[in-house]
């Protein structure tokens, strides 16, 4: 089942029977009508039948399968989580998480959260005293579940969100071992922007008849049609500049700015931090602490640039992003398809700039080429150049630097860390082995200090066991022992 072009006329979520304390919920943030991968996937969800839904980032996946959980709530045993929602990344699962509770906001539904990088008491409490719809990541919900800790008996709706991704992550054994925690008579929903072969497997495995539903008429993703795409040949010198320039882009707004790497996501947040915008970045070598806060700034537009590694490539839904710039080439057209999809989401307009250096020139002929963009040979640019002034509205006598009058922004350092109780802080075996066993009845004065080595003699590999050597050398040449030059003097005096 696909949608083949444009509707007639839009659905709402009350033509689809949705309840009333859901639709008024919805209406309240504005959400009336249904996107494609909604109006194909909420008849089939609201009947308990297993699907497997395939649409691009940004068309409302979240709600195709949190409205049908909401509605099923009340329906299981009472206290033990009724409906698991299984997400590749932190992001993404706070994402789905706020969604849900947005959407509930008239229901009594008890949505939590879970995720590796805070602390488990929070979570183990919220388990004890009840949950409706868990929502987290392979690894800590896996882990909960081994420590007895999560119950997953009474799940009657799982869903598998980013399926792909979490191919890539090398998630999907720990996602088979959860769906084998789960009981077999239950309804299954898989979301996912591509089906590789692995995917699909799975899919046969644990799904009973699914029915494929597909918002779009092809089986490849394909980026937003309200973005529009600019790639420009920069030299890797001139990167910075031509960025520096692109932010001053008239009508711009909230912008993300993708990096290969974690260091080089770090060198390109501090170059355009010297040059007075507001930045934040986030990566995996960050805390989650320090994660999150980057999003809460970006998110309430204390800063209005996030550069960022693939960590953030999916699960980040902010309304207001108008441009995405690909620092460096992308490895591929999926990836490049799930990056500019930060922006152009739920038919809004947006802007994807790409940036390919002289040795990426093969790699994104590939990416074109699979995609059909029509820009195999992007034009060499600069930051002088007359063409990235006019294309991108950039004011003509816009720098490297933003004037001071526009920096309005207040910046990360308005934005307050949030102590969530992080885990893994202790990095340095030496430092674990300090805070073991070995240091435990030992007096506080005295841990984390290096015991004092005792020193001993050994012959043929035993030990000696004389007063001497139990007391040491130095206490042995106090007492005159055997060992020492008087001792020695004494015994020839005899002998001769």
């Amino acid at each position: 089942m696909r949608s083949g072009g444009e509707p007639t006329s839009t659905p709402t979520f009350r033509d689809l029977g949705i309840s009333e304390e859901i639709c008024s919920g919805l209406e309240a943030q504005g959400i009336v009508t249904t996107f494609p991968i909604q109006t194909l996937a909420l008849p089939l969800a609201l009947r308990g039948q297993d699907i497997i839904g395939q649409a691009r980032t940004g068309t409302g996946k979240t709600l195709a399968f949190g409205v049908p959980l909401l509605e099923r709530i009340g329906e299981g045993p009472a206290g033990k989580p009724g409906a698991l929602v299984v997400v590749p990344t932190r992001e993404l699962a706070i994402q789905v998480a706020d969604d849900l509770r947005a959407a509930a906001v008239n229901v009594r539904a008890r949505v939590l959260t879970v995720y590796g990088g805070r602390a488990y008491e929070p979570q183990i409490d919220a388990l004890q005293a009840g949950v409706d719809i868990v929502v987290g990541t392979p690894g800590r919900l896996l882990d909960l579940a081994q420590r007895r800790h999560l119950d997953l008996s009474a799940v009657r709706a799982l869903v598998l969100d980013e399926a792909d991704k979490m191919l890539d992550l090398g998630f999907l054994p720990d996602v088979e071992r959860i769906v084998r925690l789960t009981p077999v008579e239950r309804q299954t929903m898989l979301f996912s922007a591509t089906m590789p072969s692995e995917v699909v497997t799975m899919a046969r495995r644990h799904m009973r008849q699914p029915t494929n539903v597909r918002a779009e008429g092809h089986d490849e993703p394909a980026p937003a049609p309200s973005t529009r795409q600019f790639v420009f040949r920069a030299h890797q010198m001139d990167k910075i500049e031509v960025l520096a320039r692109v932010l001053q882009a008239s009508g711009r707004g909230l912008t993300m700015v993708f990096c290969q790497t974690k260091r080089g996501a770090d060198q390109v947040a501090t170059a355009l931090a010297s040059r007075g915008f507001a930045v934040a970045t986030v990566h995996g070598d960050l805390g989650q602490g320090q994660r999150e806060r980057a999003l809460r700034a970006f998110r309430s537009g204390k800063v209005d640039v996030l550069t960022a590694t693939e960590v953030a490539a999916r699960g980040l839904d902010v309304d207001d992003v108008t441009h995405v710039v690909n620092y460096e080439c992308p490895d591929d057209e999926k990836t490049y398809v799930h990056r500019i999809g930060r922006t152009g989401r739920a038919g809004r307009a947006g802007v994807a700039v790409t940036f390919v250096d002289w040795r990426d020139m093969h790699r994104w002929k590939l990416i074109d080429t699979a995609l059909g963009l029509g820009q195999p040979e992007p034009e060499e640019t600069y930051s002088t150049s007359d063409h990235l002034y006019a294309e991108l509205g950039i004011p003509r006598g816009a720098t490297g630097t933003l004037p001071r009058a526009q920096r309005d922004r207040a910046g990360l350092d308005a934005e307050a860390i949030e102590d969530i109780g992080e885990t893994g802080k202790i990095r340095s075996p030496r430092a674990r082995r300090g805070k073991g066993a070995a240091t435990r009845g030992q007096p506080a004065a005295t841990r984390g200090q290096p015991a004092a080595r005792r020193r001993r003699r050994t012959r043929a590999g035993k030990e000696l066991g004389g007063e001497q050597d139990r007391l040491g050398a130095p206490e042995a040449r106090r007492v005159g022992g055997s060992g020492t030059p008087d001792a020695r003097r004494a015994t020839r005096r005899k002998a001769s």
